[in-house]
């Protein structure tokens, strides 16, 4: 499973115009599904992004996690994440998960999150949905994450 997230003052995502998620501060997460994942990745990431120090305490350090801010979380789907692009320029996308394995992981993946830390503001976009999303970076902070570390 991989993810980017990134630290936002604010973020939506629209669906044909139409806002389907947003949030206030706290941290966009664009997730990718890989073909080789388990339910052991699904826990590992949500795990891993709710407790990220990546918010300013009052000695202005990066100490502080979603939970410690009560932030907020917008979770994307975004399969691209898994594109591979080291050979010619067209990616491959050979080693992110079909469609349905997909969906069921993404979901699975919020669920996770929701029953786990149910004082955590969840919302989404819409799976397979070509969407815009919209967002106020804070910092810039941007992180990558990768369940079997590869990065």
């Amino acid at each position: 499973m991989r993810a980017v997230v990134q630290r936002v003052k604010k973020a939506r995502v629209e669906v044909d115009g139409e806002v389907v998620g947003e949030i206030k501060k706290g941290l966009l997460v664009l997730l990718g599904v890989g073909k080789e994942d388990t339910e052991y990745d699904i826990e590992w990431m949500a795990n891993k992004i709710v407790g990220l120090r990546i918010f300013e305490d009052e000695k202005d350090k990066m100490n502080l996690s979603l939970l410690d801010v009560n932030g907020e979380l917008l979770v994307v789907s975004q399969f691209t994440l898994y594109g591979d692009a080291r050979k010619g320029k067209r990616p491959s996308f050979t080693n992110a998960a079909p469609s349905a394995m997909g969906k069921q992981y993404y979901e699975r993946f919020v669920d996770y999150i929701r029953k786990n830390y149910n004082n955590i503001k969840v919302e989404t976009g819409v799976f397979g949905a070509m969407m815009d999303v919209y967002l106020v970076n804070w910092g810039p902070v941007t992180i990558l994450l990768d369940s079997k570390k590869t990065f």
